[in-house]
This record gives structure tokens, sequence and C-alpha cells, in this order.
């Protein structure tokens, strides 16, 4: 028999007891034990997908953890009425509905404090990013136990008896004294951010389950308060018209207290003392480079309200590239598919060459599901990135550029693009659009309208037909995005040998000359003097481009109107021109101040 390789063994092992997150699946000193650390890098690695999370996703989940608290109230005050109240059996069923929420991997606020505040503790995550965390779920978990509540007062589902128990257990709380509900909740919240620890230190569902009914079971035997129970509860008294109990009261004097106890609770007396009992080397483990990749105290404590990043992606190199002093223009360039996008690096570098002093970075964003990688795993990436995008790179030698190229690895796709080019102070971005791209599918739940209604530079989305920019055809009616288009335009005029056609339509004979001098007029103020002027009196301006299209290589089209990116982004514009024309489209959209209004709802 041949000899075994233990080398190889531990090796295979180690492989296969690590979970698809890239956090350990099994202990390393005792093997069905985790250290500190360990359950740290496991609760990080779940706290990346809690913190960027759609909205609509948390939300949901929330709603679902809500409602599912309503079955701990039925089953509270039902064993409450028939237990004649006592302390112990009553409250036997009381964990059922929070063995769902976390066995069920729901989404409750007190649950909810642990994993993200762990990432912020490491300035992996802004507080803005948290605060907004909290805010989506306990938002979901007030409506889910809104309808519980409504369901229960309406829907004749307690008996008298247990409703008798239900109006006593509630009026309890709305009579404690609010330094007392502090107190009492910030014992919960202990209990709970304990659970997820624990939760996490299990490696079966056995162990989560005893742990999780024992705990919950201190809450009511304890005479403890839970924010969402007590919601519950609080709701059910106004909606069954309870003697002196209002919205406003039960939130101010019950309420409140409780949710700052149960907050100071699991982050305060839990959160910060487990964070510190790890060892330095949980930040090298749940983080690619360590330290260097953390976000500054600027972005910290305001995340992206300045332009800086909210969140650090699992792997980003392009940190490194921020811009110094110098005044160069640059342009971003995101790549999905490497082995398919040179042209689009090849387009940039042309439009950088007309200017002094021209950097293009090109940035290739991959889009992973799971959030951990060791640190093999992550260098693996990035040579492979590396060496894929020497290869894109290599189509920019003909145009005197500054290249730069880096990765960016993200659960995330859209929004890394906006973060990269606020970070990199990118004068212009040049993003392809099609069935190949991360961006084309982007999640509604992410904030994108906020982000496409607040461009931090020019932009220029690409629907690559061959990129042939030998023919132009730039149809306009005037505005900042045609004027971007008229930029691009003549700077690749100035570095290739470029056709021309501005295309002016009119709705009658009439206003032909009208359109004529409007376009002489324009072409003088943007430097193209020598393009071919065509008005078109159709009044039909789709129809006019695909007609003039079928002329030329390339058409640019400066969007009419703001938030043209946005519409792209959710499928909302409806141009058959992207479709019916076989040339090249690129659709220019220029960074404008904008109101809080029409960054809010983009109108």
């Amino acid at each position: 028999m041949a000899d075994r390789d233990p080398n190889g063994e531990e090796e295979v092992r180690e492989a296969v007891e690590r979970s698809r997150s890239g956090a350990p699946a099994a202990g390393r000193v005792i093997r069905d034990r985790f250290s500190s650390d360990e359950v740290f890098q496991r609760i990080i690695a779940a706290a990346d997908e809690e913190i960027t999370s759609g909205s609509r996703e948390l939300y949901f989940s929330g709603l679902a953890a809500g409602f599912a608290i309503t079955i701990t109230f039925l089953l509270y005050v039902s064993l409450t009425a028939s237990t004649d109240a006592d302390p112990v059996l009553s409250a036997m069923l009381y964990p059922l509905g929070f063995i769902y929420i976390i066995i069920g991997g729901y989404q409750l606020y007190t649950e909810n404090t642990l994993p993200p505040v762990a990432l912020t503790l490491e300035r992996l995550a802004s507080i803005p990013a948290l605060l907004r965390n909290w805010a989506v779920v306990l938002a979901g978990n007030f409506t889910g136990g809104a309808l519980g509540a409504a369901a229960l007062a309406y829907g004749n589902v307690l008996s008298a008896d247990a409703s008798t128990a239900a109006l006593s257990i509630a009026q309890k709380g709305i009579d404690a004294d609010p330094v007392a509900l502090f107190t009492k909740a910030a014992f919960a919240g202990l209990i709970v951010a304990g659970v997820v620890w624990v939760n996490y230190a299990s490696q079966d569902t056995i162990s989560r389950l005893v742990v999780v009914y024992l705990a919950f079971l201190s809450i009511p035997i304890g005479g403890l308060f839970h924010v969402v129970v007590s919601f519950t509860e609080m709701l059910y008294l106004v909606f069954v018209g309870a003697e002196g109990v209002t919205l406003w009261i039960g939130m101010t004097e019950f309420v409140i207290p409780v949710l700052a106890g149960n907050t100071v609770g699991g982050v305060v007396l839990v959160t910060a003392v487990n964070y510190f009992q790890t060892s330095e080397y949980r930040l090298e483990s749940a983080r690619f480079e360590g330290a260097y990749r953390r976000l500054s105290p600027k972005e910290w404590l305001f995340g992206g309200l300045f332009g800086g990043r909210r969140y650090v992606p699992v792997i980003d190199t392009a940190a490194k590239h921020t811009r110094e002093e110098s005044t160069g223009y640059r342009i971003l360039v995101p790549i999905a598919n490497p082995r398919t996008e040179q042209p689009l690096v090849k387009f940039a570098s042309a439009i950088a060459s007309a200017h002094e002093d021209a950097t293009v970075h090109a940035v290739h964003i991959v889009q992973t599901p799971h959030q951990g990688y060791d640190s093999a795993g992550r260098r693996r990436i990035v040579e492979e990135s590396d060496r894929l995008m020497a290869d894109v790179c290599s189509v920019t030698d003909d145009y005197e550029v500054d290249v730069e190229t880096s990765t960016v690895v993200s659960h995330r796709s859209f929004e890394e693009l906006f973060t990269v080019a606020g970070r990199d102070e990118a004068d212009l971005v040049v993003m392809g659009w099609g069935e190949d791209r991360l961006w084309d599918a982007a999640r509604a739940e992410q904030p994108l309208e906020e982000l496409t209604n607040s461009l931090p530079c020019d932009f220029l989305v690409v629907d690559d037909e061959g990129m042939d920019s030998s023919q132009i055809l730039l149809p306009t009616v005037g505005g900042p995005n045609s004027d971007l288009s008229a930029e691009v335009v003549a700077a690749l005029q100035s570095v290739e040998e470029t056709e021309v056609t501005l295309l002016y339509v009119v709705d009658d004979p009439a206003e032909i000359e009208d359109g004529e001098q409007f376009l002489s007029d324009w072409a003088a103020d943007h430097g193209l003097e020598d393009a071919e002027i065509v008005v078109d009196d159709s009044g039909d301006v789709e129809a006019a481009i695909e007609r003039e299209a079928a002329a030329h290589t390339m058409v640019f089209l400066g969007a009419s109107e703001r938030g043209l990116l946005a519409r792209l982004v959710r499928n909302t514009l409806h141009m058959d021109i992207l479709d019916d024309v076989e040339s090249s489209v690129v659709i220019a959209e220029r960074a404008t101040r904008r109101s809080l209004w029409r960054r809010l709802f983009g109108r």
C-alpha cells in the first residue's frame, strides 16, 4: 500500500471544511469547536451579506420576522390563559417565533445588531451603512408586527381568556417605568446578541435549536422585554381600543425605551466585548490586504455622503490608484469580461489621447455571491485578473496615454462602479452595455436610482457594434448632454480620421433654414466646423436617426432628458434605435448638479 500523504489529506480536509462564503466550517484547534477568531470570521462573512443586501430584500425578510413574532405573542397569551398564568408553563412556547426567525434566516432587529456592528467596528462598513441596515430591518419588523397585531385584534384568533391575558401582559409594559424598561431590555439585547455569537459557534441545527430555545425562554421568565414583541403588544392594545393607550404613548413610553435598551445590550455588552476578545488575526483573515483597506475615518463616519466609500468589498486593488495632486484627465473603464471588452478600452484611450497628461483606469469588476476567500484564493483571483487585464490594455499601445489596471471583487456590480469613480475622481466613465455585462442586470433593490441621479462624473454608455468611429452621426437639440457628445466627438476627430455628421430634426419644411442656422452656430461653438449638417423635416426623431445611421458607423445620443442612465438601469428606456441600427450607439450623460428633490425622486 502506498504511503499516505498527511499534508495532502490535511489540505483536502481544510478545503472541505470551509463554508461557501470562505469562513471556517470547522474549528482548527479541536475539530468540533471554533476559536473566538474563527467565530468572528464566520460573523464577518455573514455581515458582508447583511450590510450590502438590497433594501427590498432586507425589508421583506424583516417583515416575515415581524409577523413570526406574532406566533410568540399568540402562544404566550394562550398558555397564560390556560395555565392560570403560571410563570414557567405559560412561557414554554414563547421561543417558537424566534426559532422560526433564527433557524429560518429571517432578519430580526436585535439579532441583526451583532454581524453588521462587527463589520463596522472593523471599519469595513460605514456607520451610515449600519444605520441604514438597522432602519430597514426595524421597519420590516414593525410592519410585520403590525400586521400580526391586527390579525389577532380583528381576526377572532384569541379566545376570551387569551384576549384578557393579552391585555394584561401588554398593559404591564405600558405601565412600567421607562428606566426599568431600558434596563430589562438591555439584558434582553445581551441575551439575543449572545445567541447570535453562540449560533455562529455551533455546527449543527440541534445545537442551535437548543441554544435559541433556552435563551429566549429566559426573556418572559426573567420579565425582560424584546422590542418587536413589545411593539406587537402595544399595537394590539391600540387596535382593541384599550383605555388610555394611544400610538404616541405606546411608542414614547414603551417601545422606544425597549428599543434603546435592546440596542445598547446588543452592541455594547456583547458585540464590543466579543470583538475585543478576538486577536489581530481577525482582520487579516476577514479581508484581503488587512488594515490597509479599511475605511478612512471620514468614510467610516459619513459613508458615501462626500464621495467616499461606505463599504469595503472583498478585493479592491483600485484603492491604490486614487488621483494625486495632478490635474490630468482621467477616464474610468469598468470591465466585466476582459476577453471581449478590449474595444471599449481602445475607444477610451482614443478619447484620452486628445487630452494632456491623460490616464485610462481599467477596472475589472468581478461579481460574486460569496463574500469570503482565504488569502491564497484572493491572490489567485488578483493574479488571474491582472493577466487578463494586461491583454485588454495591450490595445492601447498606439495611444500616448497612461493605463492603470485594478480588480474589484464584490457581490455588488453597478454600485461598485460609482464607488470607484467617486474615489478615483474620474472625469469620464466609459462603460459598455449589453447582455454580457453585470450592470445590465443590476438589481432593483440596490439604491441605483439615487446613484444615477447624482453622477460623480460624465458617463458614456456604449452599445458596442464594432466600435468603428470613422463615421459619426451626432443628433442634437442642444443641452449639456449633447455638449458632452460634442466634446468626445471633437476629441476623436483630433486623433483619428473621423467624419462627423450633425443632425437636427424639425417638424416642418419651413423650419429647415432655422435648423441649419442652429446647427452651424452649435458646430462653431463646439469645434465641429468641418462637420456635415443635415436637417430632417419629418418631425420623427427616431426615424430620422435610423435613416441617417445607415450610412454611419457610430451614433452619439446626448440624452435629451436627465436620468437616462437611471432609465437604462431600470430597463425603462425603450428606444427602438438601440436595437434597430447596425452601428455602435454611444449615449452621453453629463454630470450636473441636481436638487434634493431630483436626487430623491429623479424628476
